[in-house]
């Protein structure tokens, strides 16, 4: 059956054409905002019929304004019952803005069913300012004047111009489906919607997309800052008796950007719109107390935060534009290799070079720098990401530390004693290497209480208590006993230390020796033996 106006008015009188609601919802946080108003012709014989077939029928007939008001109407009604917070959007077409005396219909319809126009938006085409601008713009400040809300629709697809949002207060810009179809496929609509979306921002207007119908889309349209969404994925058109399930759905909620990049990135990325982000991002870059920059792929500096010019000693000015190899011609050949890699997507972190000063007379330099390739949604590599650390300082201290712990390892190992050094809990901590010579035990046998195990039972339980005590009291430690060689034999040793303690007086370490006095035990049984023996000579003359 052809459609033609004789049986579209049948239609209108019968009532089978009727609004439907699509729900818009913010998509930071899914919450529902509204619903934008289609008409549909439920036809006896065709089924469904659609606003592109039988609309441009309603204009040659000259049934437009009818069919408006008749929508409108019925959508007024339904919609009003519902929360304030909600709006109801509705596109204009241009032969009602040009010819039909849309103001005061509104009013009228607005009146009628207690319906404020605070809670209208009207979508206005970029044709529609092509064909009358100055007429358009009466319009719209009479639309914004009734409290109506204003968003151009499909910017982008027509002849658009910068001074159409310039002209007219816009209060939202629409993002055309065409754009978002193909947007997780063609990186030339990325950057398009991309670009639309930062219009928007810059001006201080929503940005709304229509046709979102996945996942991914909605994910890469949260990535690049769209404020508001609306297509299959969130919801189907629906007649009225749906708006109530609308309400209370669950909307799905997406991470940005996490569809095409497969990583799940921090909920708090979310509250804040691109803008403010980029504000709070240069705030950390200029504090950090790290040097940072950002590298085109041709290796030119984009940024550069101060830490870097102090860690390079050059101002940022002389940087900014111009490749490192220009900048810093010495330099450059140590860098290339490390960033030639990242620029091939390979992460690099943690790498040290020691670069040659810029200053006649100063030290080289040690820095310790990392490199993260910068991707897009494409995940193409667009440039990198670089950080740097003057470790100069903690390189000179772990060299003078490192001497000094060669220095003292040295006079351990040449004390004629052998050096040790216990914890607060009984456990020896380190000694000299003079012990493994004398006793043949290797130093993993010693340590802690290992010591222990190289002295006989009787002695053992002795040296444990004097070891207690001597720790519960801070004094000094002195005992001498009998300790077992690697090979069976036993020697005598004596044992001497002294408690160091810390800044509350509690024991912290204890610092002694231990020195083999088998040749002095030996003489203690000589004199030993003498002193008995003149005793048994006395009393026998006596």
């Amino acid at each position: 059956m052809v459609i033609d106006g004789k049986s579209l008015l049948a239609s209108l009188e019968q009532g089978e054409i009727s609004p439907f609601y699509q729900p818009l919802r913010e998509l930071r946080t899914g919450q529902l905002l509204g619903f934008e108003l289609l008409a549909r012709w439920n036809h006896p014989e065709r089924g469904m019929v659609l606003p592109s077939e039988f609309i441009p029928v309603a204009e040659h007939a000259g049934l437009l304004t009818r069919l408006t008001k008749q929508i409108l109407a019925d959508a007024f009604q339904s919609v009003a019952v519902h929360p304030e917070s909600f709006t109801l959007t509705v596109n204009i077409s241009p032969r009602q803005l040009r010819e039909g005396d849309i103001i005061s219909q509104l009013q009228q319809l607005g009146k009628k069913h207690t319906f404020p126009l605070s809670r209208l938006v009207v979508e206005i085409t970029e044709t529609a300012l092509t064909e009358d601008l100055d007429h358009v713009q009466a319009i719209a400040l009479d639309l914004k004047a009734l409290g109506c809300g204003i968003y151009l629709d499909g910017f982008g697809t027509g002849y658009s111009s910068f001074a159409h949002l310039q002209t007219i207060p816009f209060d939202g810009l629409k993002i055309d489906r065409s754009f978002i179809r193909e947007i997780a496929q063609v990186r030339q609509d990325r950057k398009i919607v991309g670009a639309l979306v930062g219009l928007g921002q810059s001006l201080g207007i929503t940005t709304i997309a229509e046709g979102v119908e996945t996942e991914e889309q909605a994910s890469l349209l949260l990535y690049l800052g769209c404020d508001v969404v609306q297509g299959y994925f969130y919801g189907r058109p629906q007649p009225a008796n749906h708006i109530r399930g609308f309400i209370d759905a669950v909307s799905p909620r997406v991470l940005p950007g996490a569809a095409s990049q497969g990583t799940r990135l921090a909920l708090s990325s979310l509250e804040s719109l691109p803008v403010e982000r980029v504000a709070q991002l240069q705030a950390i870059y200029d504090g950090a107390p790290v040097g940072l920059c950002y590298l085109s792929k041709d290796l030119r500096y984009i940024s550069v935060n101060r830490r870097l010019s102090e860690i390079d000693g050059t101002p940022i000015l002389t940087m900014i534009g111009q490749t490192v190899a220009s900048v810093f011609p010495r330099w450059f050949p140590m860098y290339e290799p490390f960033l030639r890699r990242a620029l091939q997507g390979e992460a690099l972190h943690d790498c040290e070079l020691i670069r040659p000063s810029l200053l006649e007379g100063e030290p080289d330099q040690c820095i310790l720098f990392s490199c993260e390739p910068a991707k897009d949604e494409a995940q193409e590599v667009i440039g990198l990401s670089i950080a740097v650390l003057d470790i100069t300082d903690r390189k000179r201290k772990e060299i003078m530390l490192m001497e000094s712990e060669q220095r003292s390892r040295a006079l351990l190992d040449l004390n004629p004693e052998t050096p040790w050094v216990m914890d607060n809990q009984g456990n020896i901590l380190d000694f000299g290497s003079r012990w493994e010579e004398l006793t043949g035990f290797p130093r993993e046998a010693v340590l802690n209480r290992g010591y222990l195990d190289t002295l006989s039972e009787e002695d053992r339980v002795r040296v444990l208590s004097l070891t207690e005590a001597a720790l519960s009291t801070a004094s000094s430690l002195e005992y001498e006993c009998r300790a077992r060689r690697a090979d069976g034999t036993w020697a005598w040793i004596r044992v001497r230390g002294k408690a160091v303690l810390d800044d509350k007086g509690r024991v912290w370490r204890y610092y002694g020796s231990t020195e083999v006095i088998d040749e002095l035990m030996k003489l203690r049984e000589v004199v030993s033996t003498m002193n008995d023996g003149c005793g048994t000579a006395s009393t026998q003359i006596v």
